[in-house]
């Protein structure tokens, strides 16, 4: 990855979230970190194909800087890509003519907020979809029966979303997509605790791998339920786990992998379980968390065993959302390190600043990232990168 690129911008990232709660693409916020400063956009696009090549999901670029993004229009776009366009910018007879010659190319246009003023003639023909903040958005307030029954001249994508009602009104209201994490609130559809994976068969799998028990012992606890072992299975031989030969049975995995590195695995099994489709964005997030945590790390440490720990320590960090209970109780039947139950349990200890710095890479705010990054010691550029590894590693999960 180029680092001089990377040194620029600060990167963030949502999922794009549709009435099915599967995420169809990647939201990627850019700011530029000081003006007068933008990348080259033939070297930002170049780094966005590298993550995102034709034929995967796609991802939504929301540049914040207008400079920038108007060089981004003028180049070439990788297949992959959809761009957002702030809706000052559309009302701009100076952007028409290029925006109409994107829509002629097929280039995705979405309309980034709501007009102030009329849009030029034909032109809200070449945006897919407009991006309404939920907060933004003049049908919040009206009955949800009177909000559905109109017909917008535009399909819509809420973004501003931050619990499963608002995410569920939304659809209610005609979204076709949300952007955003849900995960402040977690309800199921019918507002009843939401479907749990099996606690109690994960919990003690885990207590077995962490005390080294045999692995007749270990199968026989898997074995009460086949989907988390085909679960497991599929982790194991995903192309992030790196492994150049094909896992068959779970005392293979044991006897390659070894107890300690199989734990990290388990965690994950445990934060992706849920069948409950509205658990989907969260476990989503659980992943990337993560694999983002461990990856933040990566350039300051080879200590395998702490990166292992701030992956399971990101990995849990939904957990009390997804079983709606604290993490005082969840992690009291969980055998996790002592910096993981500071992190989650009480707010503190070494962990805890790079969650901080996981979760304000969900949000559009690049000044508070290189806030939290600072006194980690982490430079723009290797946060950047981290960002991007883990969004690989997390593509090749999924």
């Amino acid at each position: 990855m180029n680092l001089d690129l990377l040194g620029l911008i600060a990167l963030s990232h949502a999922p794009v979230v549709d009435r099915q709660r599967a995420v169809t693409a990647t939201r990627l916020t850019v700011s530029v970190l000081r003006h007068g400063h933008a990348p080259a956009p033939e070297l930002l696009l170049q780094m966005v194909e590298e993550v995102w090549p034709a034929g995967g999901l796609p991802v939504s670029l929301n540049i914040l800087n207008e400079a920038l993004l108007a060089a981004v229009l003028e180049a070439r776009l990788p297949a992959s890509v959809m761009v957002e366009l702030p809706s000052f910018m559309a009302c701009d007879p100076a952007y028409t003519e290029r925006i109409r010659l994107l829509y002629a190319r097929g280039v995705p246009l979405l309309l980034h907020g709501l007009p102030q003023a009329a849009l030029p003639p034909g032109l809200l023909g070449c945006f897919r979809y407009s991006v309404i903040e939920l907060a933004h958005d003049r049908r919040i307030d009206e009955p949800l029966e009177a909000a559905s029954g109109g017909t917008r001249s535009l399909g819509f994508i809420q973004s501003g979303v931050h619990t499963v009602a608002e995410m569920e009104d939304s659809f209610r209201r005609g979204a076709v997509a949300t952007m955003g994490w849900p995960i402040e609130e977690v309800l199921s559809a019918e507002g009843q605790r939401p479907a749990q994976p099996d606690l109690q068969a994960l919990t003690e799998l885990m207590r077995r791998v962490d005390a080294g028990e045999d692995v007749d012992k270990l199968e026989a606890v898997l074995k009460r339920d086949p989907s988390l072992a085909f679960q497991l299975m599929r982790y194991i031989n995903s192309p992030a786990f790196g492994l150049s030969v094909e896992i068959s049975s779970f005392g293979h995995a044991i006897m390659l992998l070894g107890y300690k590195r199989l734990k990290r695995w388990l965690a994950l099994l445990l934060a992706t379980a849920s069948r409950d489709a509205n658990m989907r964005p969260l476990m989503y997030a659980s992943v990337r968390r993560g694999l983002l945590m461990e990856q933040l790390l990566a350039s300051q440490s080879a200590d395998e065993e702490l990166r292992s720990e701030l992956f399971i320590c990101g990995v849990f960090s939904l957990l009390d959302r997804m079983f709606q209970r604290s993490f005082s109780d969840l992690l009291g039947t969980l055998p996790v390190p002592e910096r993981v139950q500071q992190a989650l349990v009480h707010g503190s200890g070494p962990f805890q600043p790079y969650l901080d710095l996981a979760c304000a890479l969900e949000q559009d705010a690049g000044p508070v990232i290189a806030e939290l990054a600072g006194p980690l010691m982490l430079p723009m550029p290797e946060v950047n990168a981290a960002l991007l590894r883990a969004l690989v590693l997390a593509a090749q999960l999924d």
